[in-house]
């Protein structure tokens, strides 16, 4: 049975680093990977009341929708495509202060206004991507992105 989190601290960098010690006992030994991103999503949307995270996981040629937390969500997408296919391609972190001001960003709902998405690289290839959407522009930083990477790489054997 799952304890409740338990999340400490003012700042982002103070919840980030109670949560992903959190998230790593909770996915150890889980080896249902839908369970452990269902879960992983529930923590973050949990702790920082993002508008939308979740996971996409890389389906032949496509980003395929997988476990999240928050509204309805597009189902695929494409290699380079939007934020998150960019993220798949180029193999690296998106950051996005503005989805209008992203080329071919695709308006999954309109009430996203900035994005991160990491990419989940197991054996040197992109395997899927977490995906964090905020209501608000510029929601997100240089501390989520070495956070959510940090934690990616520390649960991608289990995702």
């Amino acid at each position: 049975m799952a304890e409740d989190l338990i999340i400490t601290g003012e700042n982002k960098q103070e919840k980030y680093e109670a949560l992903i010690p959190q998230i790593d006992a909770l996915t150890q030994g889980e080896t249902d990977e839908v369970a452990n991103m269902a879960n992983i999503a529930a923590a973050l949307k949990e702790t920082f009341d993002f508008f939308w995270v979740g996971f996409y996981k890389v389906k032949g040629d496509v980003l395929v929708l997988a476990p999240f937390q928050g509204p309805v969500a597009c189902t695929r997408i494409r290699l380079g495509k939007g934020v998150c296919g960019t993220a798949w391609q180029e193999a690296k972190t998106i950051l996005v202060p503005n989805v209008e001001l992203f080329p071919g960003h695709i308006a999954c709902s309109s009430a996203s206004k900035s994005e991160i998405v990491v990419p989940i690289i197991r054996e040197n290839k992109v395997i899927g991507v977490l995906d964090i959407d905020s209501d608000t522009l510029h929601s997100f930083d240089e501390i989520d992105q070495h956070y959510l990477e940090q934690l990616i790489a520390l649960v991608s054997a289990r995702i």
